[in-house]
């Protein structure tokens, strides 16, 4: 219940905003496959633990240009010395916790895709999971992901049903594009 009243509430208010509208009209819960977005995807998640996802998203272009674009490789070789220009950026969230699990991320990433071939191989292999199915394959595999990390990300990009009321006019639009979690049974995730 308190889900389908936060999306509720998302569906309402983010539709013509200057930044949650764009993110809700355009992003939230469409199926992604580039590794950069996936991973911005999943460091964006890290980053709201706590704060508004308004800061984030005001956050976000300052947060990309921070760190490469999101592009795995160049953020998985990051030390110290990054790690302190992050600390210093004034235009990025500036928590030492979450910065460095995004660095620590990245290198998961690598050893991930390694294995699997890469990020997106590795959810569709997955999928279908519960939510708590999902939580415990991603403690596992990375850091700093705690249930709502992990739940916002995959509905996010559309793994798990619940980013948008099902009267919202994005959900339409999310079933043609083929967002994974209208591949399944809606009864799976009761």
């Amino acid at each position: 219940m308190a889900e389908e009243k936060q999306m509720s509430w998302y569906c309402d208010v983010a539709p013509g905003h200057p930044f949650h509208g764009p993110y809700h009209d355009r992003e939230y819960g469409f199926p992604v496959a580039d590794e950069a977005v996936l991973f911005e995807r999943l460091c964006l998640e890290i980053f709201q633990a706590g704060l508004s996802w308004l800061i984030v998203l005001k956050k976000r272009p300052a947060m990309a240009a921070a760190f490469d674009g999101f592009e795995v490789d160049k953020v998985a070789a990051y030390g110290e010395a990054e790690l302190e220009r992050l600390m210093n950026d004034s235009g990025i969230i500036r928590n030492r916790r979450k910065l460095a699990a995004i660095v620590e991320n990245a290198r998961r990433l690598q050893a991930l895709r390694a294995r699997e071939g890469s990020f997106a191989a590795w959810l569709a292999r997955h999928h279908p999971l519960t939510k708590d199915g999902w939580v415990k394959l991603f403690k596992a595999t990375f850091v700093f992901v705690g249930g709502e990390v992990v739940g916002e990300f995959l509905m996010s990009i559309g793994y798990l049903p619940g980013g948008h009321r099902e009267d919202c006019p994005v959900q339409a639009r999310l079933r043609a594009a083929g967002a994974p979690c209208f591949a399944v049974d809606p009864a799976f995730y009761a």
